[in-house]
Order: C-alpha cells, then sequence, then structure tokens
C-alpha cells in the first residue's frame, strides 16, 4: 500500500518533462557526433565539417574541439543525474525521512565555481586563437584582391586589379600549398545588413551599411562551393544564394580574358539592343558599349557566362530569362526587379539580344 501512495503522490509530468529533455540532448549530441564524422557526399548540403581551405579548416578543427568538450561535459553531468536519480531515488522505507543537508562545504562551492571558470577561460583562448589567425593574416603580393558588395537580393563581384564587374558567381584561383594565392575580400552593403557565408571555404562575415569588413579565402582544390547570406535581409533573403567557382590558375586566367572583352555586338540581334536602350532596362543594369551604365541590378555585359539568374534561383537559359524578364516574382516572389510589361515581340528580341552576351 505504501508504494501505492508513494506512486500516486509522484509527480508524473515533471518526471515526464525532465526524462523528455535528457531525451532531446542525448539526441542532440549523437547528431552532432554524426555530423562531425560523417564522410560528405557529393551532393550533401554544404557543411562546415567538409572544409577546403585554410579559415574553414581553422573553424572546422575549433568545432571538433568545443564539440569534444561540451560533449565530455554533458557525459559528466548525465551520468552523474543518472547516478543521482538511482541512488536516491524515493523508498516506501524513506516515507517521512528528510535527507541528510549540507551547508557551507567549500569543497563543493569551490568545484562548481571554479571548474566553470576554467572551461570558459579554455574555449575563450581557443576561440580567440582562431580568430586572430584568420582576422590578422597577411596579405601577399599574389593575392587576388575582390570587392563584395551586397545588394537585396543579389551579391555583386568587382575585381578592381582586372578590371572586372560582375554578379553572383565568384571566380578564384586555387591556392597551391607551394605558391600561395588567396583570394582577399572587401566585404560592403548597398543597402541593409547581409552576411557573406561559404561554409566549405570561410566563416560568416557581415556585410554592414557604411562600414567595410574583409575575409579571405584559399581554396585547395578546384570545383564549385556554394553558399548564401547567412543575415535576414529581407523577403528573398533565402533565396540571395552564392556560387564559387575555384578555378586552375590556367582557366582563372581565361575566364578573367573573357571578362575583360567589351559586349559582344551581334548585329543579328540589334533590334533586342535598342529595346535594352529605349526602356527602363538600363536604369538599373550596365552593358559596356550601350547608354545603359545603371548600379541597382547586375552588370550584364556577360551575362550569358553566367550558370544562373536571379542569384542563383534559376538557371540561365531562354526559358527562364524570358520569365525572369516578364514576370520576376514567378521565379523570385517579392524581388526588387520590376516586370517590363514589354510585347512578345520586343521580349523575344530582348532575350535574343541577351543570349549574345558571352
Amino acid at each position: 500500500m505504501r508504494i501505492v501512495e508513494t506512486m500516486q503522490k509522484a509527480n508524473w509530468p515533471a518526471i515526464i518533462s525532465r526524462a523528455t529533455g535528457v531525451a532531446i540532448l542525448l539526441a542532440g549530441v549523437l547528431l552532432a557526433a554524426g555530423l562531425s564524422t560523417a564522410t560528405p557526399q557529393a551532393n550533401s548540403v554544404t557543411s562546415i565539417f567538409d572544409s577546403h581551405s585554410t579559415p574553414a579548416d581553422s573553424i572546422r578543427h575549433l568545432s571538433f574541439f568545443v564539440l569534444g568538450v561540451t560533449g565530455l561535459i554533458f557525459l559528466v553531468v548525465f551520468s552523474l543525474l543518472t547516478y543521482t536519480v538511482v541512488k536516491f531515488r524515493s523508498r516506501a522505507a524513506d516515507a517521512g525521512r528528510e535527507p541528510a543537508q549540507v551547508y557551507g562545504s567549500t569543497q563543493i562551492e569551490l568545484a562548481w565555481t571554479i571548474i566553470p571558470i576554467l572551461i570558459v577561460v579554455v574555449l575563450f583562448l581557443a576561440t580567440a586563437r582562431v580568430i586572430h589567425a584568420i582576422q590578422d593574416a597577411p596579405k601577399p603580393a599574389e593575392a587576388v584582391e575582390v570587392t563584395v558588395i551586397g545588394h537585396q537580393f543579389w551579391w555583386e563581384f568587382r575585381y578592381p586589379e582586372l578590371g572586372i564587374v560582375t554578379a553572383n558567381e565568384l571566380h578564384v584561383p586555387v591556392s597551391d600549398p607551394s605558391r600561395p594565392t588567396p583570394t582577399f575580400l572587401r566585404l560592403l552593403s548597398a543597402d541593409t545588413d547581409h552576411s557573406f557565408w561559404i561554409p566549405q571555404l570561410a566563416g560568416k562575415t557581415d556585410l554592414i551599411p557604411n562600414r567595410v569588413n574583409e575575409a579571405w579565402l584559399d581554396p585547395h582544390e578546384t570545383g564549385l562551393f556554394l553558399g548564401q547570406c547567412a543575415q535576414y535581409c529581407g523577403t528573398q533573403h533565402a533565396k540571395m544564394l552564392l556560387r564559387v567557382y575555384v578555378d586552375s590558375p590556367a582557366e582563372f586566367k581565361v575566364w578573367a580574358r573573357g571578362q575583360q572583352q567589351p559586349a559582344n555586338e551581334d548585329e543579328t540581334a540589334a533590334a533586342g539592343r535598342r529595346v535594352f536602350e529605349r526602356t527602363a532596362c538600363l536604369n538599373c543594369h550596365a552593358i559596356s558599349g550601350t547608354n545603359g551604365s545603371g548600379r541597382f541590378g547586375p552588370d550584364l555585359t556577360h551575362l550569358m557566362s553566367r550558370r544562373t539568374i536571379a542569384a542563383g534561383a534559376a538557371e540561365n537559359n531562354s526559358q527562364n530569362l524570358r520569365l525572369w524578364i516578364q514576370n520576376p516574382d514567378s521565379i523570385k516572389p517579392g524581388s526588387l526587379m520590376p516586370a517590363m510589361k514589354l510585347s512578345d515581340a520586343e521580349l523575344d528580341a530582348l532575350v535574343r539580344y541577351l543570349e549574345t552576351l558571352q
């Protein structure tokens, strides 16, 4: 009867709530451990645990260290909690008896004060070391310099030394450890707060109006690396995507030479060029050799050299290009590009002209 009464008096909702909380914590630790040890697949979501650049390597190593320390803390606390629950569980013989009281234990006070302080100091020093190594890295003479400007909702890339202006797809050379060629980025914002993040190449760095921030990356292998804006900047923040193409030195030179060329002047597409020059397109976009010099939208001089449009929201092909001009909200609802309201003939001519801009 006493056991039944004890069970009836037990606060079962609180017990279930605590057990659920412990189970969730354990699941979180197991998930983090799985992510940190999993081998990334070719089409997997981009991950900080699959680093391919020195800054990303430093962040990955720091993440492993922090996960190890916090995982150890969890195991110790969970083990002590389990021991306490089992050892000092309520028994029928203990009914009405108060447990031993401990007051003013200097050892206990020192333990739960000094140990957490030491843990915090160790994590702080490890983090500060990584931040210092990344932010204060020297810039070699061979470094490529790129100015990154965040817009709602696209990226502008300017290579001052090369005279190149492009958008949304950043091209950088691979950095050979024997001959490092890092890329240093000056990060600016044209409107609101943005955040530049390519998890496999570097950590997050904010772009703040009226402030210049800096970041750098030195990719160790060629390929395509994905990222996006990591700071909520408005309606289409989620579709403000980044594509970083890491080219071999020879490929990067070929790409740069192509971007330095003037816009292609195909006489068969002259009608489309006239549509561009006499409509509101030129107020936002620039094309070399035309009277369009707008800065509110991407430079279109070499539009067809990019694989995507609308900051990675759609593949760059005739169908999507036509749809993007005709009705931007069908691809990117809430984007700041207006529908141009062109006739079918004007739209066909404009798309044909844009397709010549290699």
